[in-house]
């Protein structure tokens, strides 16, 4: 056994794991051999340091290796309730052992013989004690060992314990490890010190040394990253054949414009540009801060694409945005006598007809609009270009479904205000090509962005009277919807206040500033609330809109110029990012004033971070650096496949060499067809099945 066939096969095969077992595995995850192997603990405890009972200290987590001083009795407390009691000592001391609830406990301990103990101490005066320690003789020995060794410790769910989990992986990995499948070939090993396959396996799950462990994560580490390159790089190969757009000379789009482009908008549209001509299917990510001007480029890219003849979509999260576009494209675009049409779900039904019948009759060059373009009773004839924006708020079944087409499949353009650094959006977006606007056109003004606390509060009201006087509109933003009485009013130590909510925030600013209209917006509305809320601020009909941060992503009101940001520590820093671009969009002088009582040396730090920049990517790298992986990504990246050890964006170093090292391998081996690359290639392959086709 050991060949990626064997991998493949089911747990039910492995001697010793049986049905039920196998079926609390599968709760896990845990369906073959190989998720089996695979499955890397979440945290490991050095038990192998053996402390002196004398020298313990309270809430220190120790072994220490003993002898039973009596013999263990059996006591009832009360129903439901029985305790395994005994006193165990070495030369520096002696402490109580007690066991919960564990009666057989009592059969397995005997007096005058020694132990191994790992437990936590407890001390009252000079009484130490341990409750429900992880025990066993002296003698024993051995990887399946809970004493006297580095222990892996594994995430768990209901029906299974770390003992029978250790045993399960024990059992699977004496079944394959003589002949685990070696991905990583030789010379690439030797490269980068990597460990082989069998040792690291070893190491990963039993542990021999701190040294054997780290050795294995360096292994795993590369390894994950390195496949999941192999896996992003060929999918790229093998791009599908697109329709060719000849490329035009953009002069004549750019002088048409009441402005010129930046030097990064018209590289980004050659690149573009390129691939459109190329015959191949475009499949390219614009990423561009907060009004970076995606949406110029994107209209350069449909005035290519309508010499063809044939239709282009655009598709945005919201009818707000929706709407939005469609009146900035057809501002951009009508010089040329391109035809935008919009279609979005709230539109009555006679102008859907209409919409329809321009479809059909070939009257439109150019369809803006919602989840409604995904309708089934829509005719999409067979669009030439598909452009989304901001994709992570598209399912990857609706995005498959926009770019289906009868023929050849179109050209698919992502464009997003998220920033995230650049080596990790090569993954984040699969094997979508890159480009990045990284300068903002001229006019644009910078935004002040300060940081205060509470205290402040009537000098903000003051603040808001003024800019309200002068015309302008404010947004203030909170971090929840509305009273949520089982929630603390502290979000973390060195608040202060209760956490403000955007419905009693809305009632609070309405008592202070009864001259003013207030307005709240809040993701529980309806969608029709919601866009009658954001219209009303729009069309200047609201001066201050409480909000949460349903208002994060690409609304456009120029007259606002105060964004507000109340128990700003709640944020995320690229987050606040976000919220702080929603203003200084119009001509007008524009500030960001984030409120928060909490004085911890992070939220420090990324407050100062957000005040001396307004560089989203280098902002992003901050928040990166500052909150880690895990809360900068949030719970789950579509398309992305689920990393064992790998932090993208923890491992950029391992990243870069995985990624470098992938592309030079596969130039020499396009289709991983040398025998010495046949695991590699079962291991691409069988990541590619995990994922279900959802690779991006």
């Amino acid at each position: 056994m050991g060949s990626s066939d064997a991998l493949r096969s089911d747990i039910r095969g492995i001697r010793g794991i049986g049905e039920k077992r196998a079926q609390a595995l599968n709760s896990l995850g845990i369906f073959s051999l190989f998720d089996l192997i695979s499955y890397f603990p979440r945290r490991y405890e050095d038990r192998s340091e053996i402390a002196s009972i004398g020298l313990t200290q309270d809430g220190e987590t120790v072994t220490v290796c003993a002898v039973c001083g009596d013999e263990p009795r059996i006591s009832r407390i009360r129903r439901g309730l029985d305790l395994v009691r005994f006193r165990i000592y070495d030369n520096t001391g002696e402490l109580t052992v007690t066991f919960f609830n564990q009666p057989y406990v009592r059969n397995q301990i005997r007096r005058g013989e020694t132990y191994r103990f790992y437990g936590k101490v407890e001390m009252k005066g000079s009484r130490r004690s341990m409750a429900n320690p992880a025990f066993e003789a002296e003698e024993a020995a051995g990887p399946l060992s809970v004493t006297g060794r580095i222990v892996p410790v594994y995430g768990l769910r209901s029906g299974l314990q770390q003992k029978l989990l250790r045993q399960s992986i024990r059992q699977g990995l004496d079944s394959c490890l003589e002949t685990l499948p070696e991905v990583l070939p030789e010379a690439l090993r030797k490269e980068f010190a990597l460990a082989d396959a069998p040792s690291a396996y070893e190491a990963i799950h039993f542990p021999e040394s701190p040294d054997a462990l780290s050795a294995a994560r360096k292994r795993f580490i590369f390894e994950e990253l390195f496949v999941l390159s192999c896996a992003l790089d060929r999918r790229r190969q093998q791009r599908a054949a697109g329709i060719p757009v000849p490329r035009p000379d953009f002069d004549d789009f750019y002088s048409a414009l009441p402005f010129a482009p930046t030097r990064a908008q018209r590289r980004a549209v050659e690149e573009a540009a390129e691939d459109l001509a190329s015959g191949m299917q475009m499949n390219r990510l614009l990423q561009g801060d907060v009004g970076s001007g995606k949406t110029l480029v994107a209209a350069a890219l449909v005035w290519q694409c309508s010499r063809t003849g044939r239709l282009s979509l655009f598709m945005a999260p919201t009818e707000i945005l929706a709407e939005q576009h469609f009146r900035t494209l057809t501002a951009f675009l009508a010089p040329f006598g391109i035809r935008v049409g919009l279609l979005t779900g709230s539109m009555k039904a006679a102008e859907k007809r209409a919409v329809r019948s321009a479809l059909e009759s070939g009257a439109l060059d150019l369809l803006v609009g919602t989840h409604a373009l995904l309708g089934d009773d829509l005719s999409l004839s067979d669009p030439v270009l598909v452009i989304t924006d901001e994709q992570h708020r598209f399912g990857v079944d609706q995005r498959a479904r926009l770019a289906r087409a009868k023929g050849m499949p179109p050209h698919v353009y992502v464009m997003s205000a998220t920033p995230i650094p650049r080596t990790l959006a090569l993954m984040i977006y699969g094997d979508l090509s890159v480009s990045v606007l990284d300068e903002l056109p001229p006019g644009r003004k910078e935004i002040e962005t300060f940081c205060v606390g509470s205290a402040y509060h009537e000098r903000l009201l003051n603040f808001i009277r003024k800019l309200c006087a002068e015309g302008r509109q404010v947004f203030v933003v909170c971090p929840k919807v509305e009273d949520e009485s089982d929630e603390p009013e502290s979000s973390s130590a060195g608040d202060s206040g209760k956490l403000l909510s955007a419905v009693e925030h809305a009632e609070q600013l309405r008592r202070e500033l009864p001259e003013l209209r207030i307005d709240c917006l809040h993701g529980r509305m309806k969608p029709a609330e919601k866009d009658a809320a954001m219209g009303r601020m729009l069309r200047d009909e609201t001066d201050v809109l409480v909000s949460t941060t349903v208002i994060e992503v690409g609304v456009d009101v120029p007259n606002a110029a105060l964004m507000l940001i109340e128990n700003a520590e709640r944020f995320g820093l690229s987050q606040l990012h976000q919220l702080r671009g929603r203003v200084g969009r119009g001509q007008h002088a524009s500030y960001c004033v984030l409120v928060t009582d909490h004085h911890g040396a992070e939220v420090k730090a990324r407050m100062k971070a957000l005040c001396e920049s307004s560089d989203g990517f280098h902002i992003a790298e901050e928040d990166l650096r500052l909150r880690g992986p895990g809360d900068f990504f949030g719970s789950r990246q579509h398309g992305l496949p689920e990393m064992h050890l790998a932090e993208l964006g923890a491992e950029t170093e391992s990243l870069l060499k995985a990624r470098d090292a992938a592309h030079r391998l596969l130039e020499e081996d396009p289709l991983l067809e040398s025998p010495e690359h046949r695991d590699l290639h079962d291991r691409v392959q069988l990541l590619s099945e995990k994922m279900n086709g959802t690779l991006n």
